[in-house]
């Protein structure tokens, strides 16, 4: 068998597949966030190796972990990890979806003038580049420490092997490694105080990272295995959905919201806010839009509801009405593609003494759908090529979500087997790459698209509404946007 691990924001994931690539058997361990500042998103990293004992401890009540042959890694991008020359962690990962850098972004893009062409990508404050230099503002000891810079599933690939090693889709959601060459920048590390013997080592997603130690494999109860370099989590999540080859994309609707899709070299657009990054797989690439806000809006319409997500949705599909004159911006923790603004606010538009909660839910699943048009008309803009969309994460499991957003984008969209397992399998698909070799033979044999649970058509009688919808979500972005300053 081969072990996917991965760390997402608010669990991790063990996905275990045996020698064919079908699941076996999965479990999680959950995760806390905190926010101690507005703006501020940390994780203490210690409680990440905590999570990988209690999954795998699930796991060996039901499976022989003796019989894993090789693990992969996927994780939450752009975190920023600090190491020690003790490799001791120097203070909490600062996560994805922290916005308090903005400043540091604009001192980045002033510093040399073909930044964004170094890095393929504009300066947000999701980026790790800017984490750092925050860092060295606000914390001058705490940077002064810094042996290495680890993003977060690298950490654990420390706590697994020993080793400081990254793989090329991670990298290049830091900005400092230039996605073309699939090599660090140093004119991109200097500016922001760093140097390349700070960052880890780099080989590709499919390859051997090293091995599990001895510790490690006796506290883990698994042989002195394999470890890939693995993927940061959209990479791994198209891998797990077969998505490899140029043109192919999928539609992820997990706590954040992302449209990816693969191509064959490396096709920058930062003035559009697309991110173009480097594929977990050899000379791959991929671009994507991003939205900060996905399926975790109805995770908190549903707690501040006292309600959970299947009772909202149960009551959508319940409900005679199919149309609402509710509207609803996601923007949450702000906001990436297409706005790049990490100020904006969500905010239910439209309430009168007749709305129901079965409205406002509506309105937030459509909210989504035309954040998602928003990212997928940049992509177009950009010249991104779309010929086979996928739709996975947790929010995909919904069907009656799925086909909102096929007719909100009037495009087909497929559902497949395992699309609701995402980067862990694709993090076990690459373990098995990384044992058994990652020729372009295998890459196509072991990473095919799982066969399709449905697929979705658009529906043109529904296009109208969404039309006009999406038109005044537009508007309504902005009329109020400077509102958020």
């Amino acid at each position: 068998m081969y072990l996917g691990l991965d760390l997402g924001t608010s669990g991790l994931k063990a996905v275990l597949i045996d020698q064919t690539g079908h699941v076996v058997d999965t479990a999680s361990a959950s995760l806390t966030t905190e926010s101690p500042h507005p703006l501020w998103s940390e994780q203490d990293p210690r409680q990440w190796w905590q999570a990988i004992q209690a999954a795998l401890a699930t796991l060996a009540g039901r499976q022989d972990l003796k019989q894993i042959k090789g693990i992969g890694l996927s994780g939450h991008m752009h975190g920023a990890v600090l190491i020690d020359a003790d490799h001791q962690v120097i203070r909490p990962c600062i996560l994805w979806n922290d916005g308090r850098s903005g400043a540091e972004c604009t001192e980045l893009e002033a510093a040399i003038p073909d930044f964004r062409a170094r890095s393929g990508n504009v300066a947000m404050p999701g980026f790790t580049a800017p984490k750092v230099l925050w860092v060295r503002h606000h914390e001058p000891e705490a940077f002064a420490r810094i042996h290495k810079v680890l993003l977060p599933k690298d950490y654990l690939r420390l706590l697994l092997t020993g080793q400081c090693v990254s793989e090329m889709s991670d990298a290049a959601g830091t900005l400092w490694l230039d996605p073309a060459k699939r090599d660090w920048d140093d004119q991109l590390l200097a500016i922001s105080g760093l140097s390349r013997e700070q960052m880890p080592a780099l080989i590709e997603g499919s390859q051997s990272s090293g091995r599990l130690t001895d510790v490690a494999a006796l506290y883990l109860g698994l042989n002195p295995v394999t470890v890939a370099g693995g993927a940061g989590d959209n990479a791994a999540g198209a891998v797990g959905v077969g998505v490899t080859e140029p043109g192919q994309g999928f539609i992820s609707l997990g706590t954040s919201g992302v449209y990816f899709v693969v191509s064959e070299q490396h096709n920058a657009a930062p003035e559009l806010t697309v991110h173009a990054f480097c594929h977990c797989l050899p000379e791959r690439w991929h671009q994507m839009s991003v939205m900060l806000s996905a399926a975790s809006c109805l995770d908190w319409f549903a707690n501040i509801s006292n309600t959970t997500v299947p009772k909202l949705l149960e009551e959508v599909e319940a409900s005679a009405e199919i149309e609402t004159s509710v509207l609803f911006l996601p923007y949450l923790s702000g906001e990436r593609t297409p706005h790049n603004n990490p100020l904006l606010s969500a905010q239910f538009f439209g309430l009168n003494t007749r709305t129901r909660r079965v409205d406002m839910t509506r309105a937030i699943l459509e909210g989504v759908a035309f954040s998602m048009a928003d990212g997928e008309r940049a992509l177009i803009s950009a010249g991104t090529p779309l010929n086979d969309i996928s739709l996975i994460g947790g929010g995909a499991r919904s069907a009656l979500w799925r086909q909102l957003i096929a007719d909100v984008l009037q495009r087909t969209l497929h559902f497949r087997e395992g699309g609701e397992v995402g980067p862990g399998l694709g993090a076990a698909r690459l373990a098995r790459l990384a044992v058994e070799g990652d020729s372009p033979e295998n890459i196509r044999s072991f990473c095919p698209a799982p066969p399709i649970v449905q697929t979705h058509q658009p529906d043109a009688s529904r296009a109208l509404y969404y039309q006009s919808k999406l038109k005044k979500y537009r508007e309504l972005h902005q009329q109020t946007a400077a509102l958020n300053d």
